[in-house]
């Protein structure tokens, strides 16, 4: 655990996420990131040299998933927890039937977290996003939309005046599985029809094919993307790149 919160004291370091009196939000599905970026502000709070505010939010979807595994582990760490209901699933696929549904599902659940965040006065949004998030999040961008670009590891949201950071860029998505896996974390079965059948799925499995024989791909890719610069992504601090932990 020492070792993944000093990657995730080092990104919040080095591109300023978090200041004294933050309140932040931890947008939190259900799955194993999320979860695990909860553990670890959870962990940071203690000892982190700026005092902030932290709390968990979930959006259910509607799909029946069970979250008291959810809220016993945020009580465990001492962490306020709410869960908003909304009806998300059953218009995209029993209302709009929609064939291509993740898009406006995002868009949904990202307006209902908003609200959320803004109706309890939160500053700051806290997302799941990876290493491995980042990487496959460019290669769609240039892919499917024929552009360079990904998420910001901090973004101003100006309509609403939140900030959202992403605060696991330095982590590997194998380190985050192995360390839910070791911390026995409650992670909720996914329920969504269109799980594991998008692009970012098809990418995910084209990067993995590449780095046989390429081993080093992603490393490549992530150093550039804060070389190049993409906006906002060369970190201020003295960033060295993370390994990949088994």
């Amino acid at each position: 655990m020492q070792k993944l919160m000093g990657l995730l004291r080092r990104c919040v370091d080095d591109y300023h996420m978090i200041e004294a009196g933050d309140r932040i939000a931890v947008g939190v599905s259900g799955g194993k990131d999320s979860l695990v970026l909860l553990v670890l502000l959870a962990g940071l709070r203690k000892y982190f040299n700026k005092p902030f505010r932290l709390e968990a939010i979930t959006i259910d979807m509607g799909l029946g998933m069970d979250y008291s595994g959810v809220e016993a582990l945020c009580k465990a760490w001492d962490v306020p927890y709410t869960i908003i209901k909304t009806e998300i699933a059953p218009i995209i696929f029993d209302h709009r039937k929609e064939k291509n549904p993740c898009s406006m599902c995002s868009k949904m659940r990202r307006g209902a977290l908003n609200q959320a965040i803004l109706d309890k006065g939160f500053n700051k949004l806290a997302l799941g996003h990876h290493y491995d998030d980042a990487v496959e999040t460019f290669l769609m961008s240039l892919l499917f939309e024929g552009r360079i670009s990904c998420f910001q590891p901090v973004t101003n949201l100006d309509r609403t005046g939140v900030i959202q950071i992403r605060p696991m860029l330095y982590i590997h998505e194998k380190t985050v599985d192995n360390f839910a896996a070791r911390m026995n974390l409650p992670v909720v079965e996914n329920r969504c029809p269109a799980d594991k059948l998008t692009k970012r799925a098809e990418v995910k499995a084209l990067i993995y094919n590449l780095s046989q024989t390429y081993p080093d791909l992603k490393e490549r890719i992530f150093g550039a993307m804060q070389r190049y610069p993409l906006p906002e992504w060369e970190p201020q601090g003295r960033y060295k790149r993370p390994k990949e932990q088994e």
